[in-house]
Parts: structure tokens; C-alpha cells; sequence
């Protein structure tokens, strides 16, 4: 919370606590982005939570938090693909997943993986969906 306080007083020229389109503006001008004051005003009535207009600190923790948790999501969507069955099943089953523990260098026989799917495949259908391997990483 203090590196999210100290990125907020950096915005917040003014100090009243508040990020505005103008202070936005230029925040985004510091990082080599280019926002014209009218984006920028779109971009806080859009991220502004009580209809003011300007940015509260929680806006802002909103707004890093999503976008960290969106990276999360496409992390997870790119490991999914290495564990995925080659075939393009969509899932992963006990030889792709016995298939990419070997490449990491951990043996396990089809029954381990079989057993390490059964903990975490909500549906028992013997293999992992997405979510199912979301669960089990997060």
C-alpha cells in the first residue's frame, strides 16, 4: 500500500488528494505515452468510482490491481498452452501432463499424473479445462 501512496503523491501535484485529467495527462507524458486532455478526461470519468471526475487513491489501486491481475490471467493462458494436449483437445490430460513434467526433468508415470489431475478436476472428467488449471495455480 505505501508504493501505491507513494505513486499517488507523485500524480498528485496539487496534494488535495485527488488525480485529475490535467495531472493524468502528464503522468502519462513522464512515461513516453502520449493523452490529450480530452482521453484524459475520459479516462477518469471511466476509472472514477464516485462521479467526481477525478481520481481517488482506491481508483487507482482499482486500476493497478485489474491490470495485474489481467497479466495474471495471460501468464497462466501461455503456461496452459505448454502443459496442453498436442492434439488441440483443449485440455490437459495425464500424458501431456507426464509429457511437459519429463521436459522439466521430473519423471512421473501416466498413474502420478492421473492423480494430480483427479485433485484439482472440479468435473471429473479426467482431464484439466482452463479453469480448473486457474484454480490450481492461483
Amino acid at each position: 500500500m505505501q508504493q501505491y501512496k507513494r505513486v499517488f503523491g507523485h500524480i498528485d501535484k496539487n496534494g488535495d488528494g485527488k488525480i485529475s485529467p490535467p495531472e493524468l495527462q502528464i503522468c502519462f507524458g513522464k512515461i513516453g505515452g502520449e493523452l490529450s486532455l480530452e482521453e484524459a478526461e475520459m479516462a477518469a470519468a471511466l476509472l472514477d468510482s464516485d462521479g467526481d471526475g477525478l481520481l481517488s487513491m482506491d481508483d487507482l489501486v482499482k486500476v493497478v490491481e485489474s491490470a495485474n491481475e489481467e497479466e495474471t490471467i495471460n501468464d497462466l493462458k501461455m503456461a496452459y498452452k505448454l502443459y496442453e494436449e498436442t492434439e488441440g483437445s483443449g485440455c490437459i490430460t495425464p500424458k501431456s501432463l507426464r509429457r511437459m513434467l519429463s521436459k522439466l526433468g521430473e519423471s512421473r508415470s501416466v498413474d502420478d499424473c492421473k492423480m494430480m489431475i483427479a485433485k484439482f478436476d472440479v468435473n471429473g472428467d479426467g482431464v484439466l479445462s482452463f479453469d480448473e488449471f486457474r484454480e490450481m495455480m492461483i
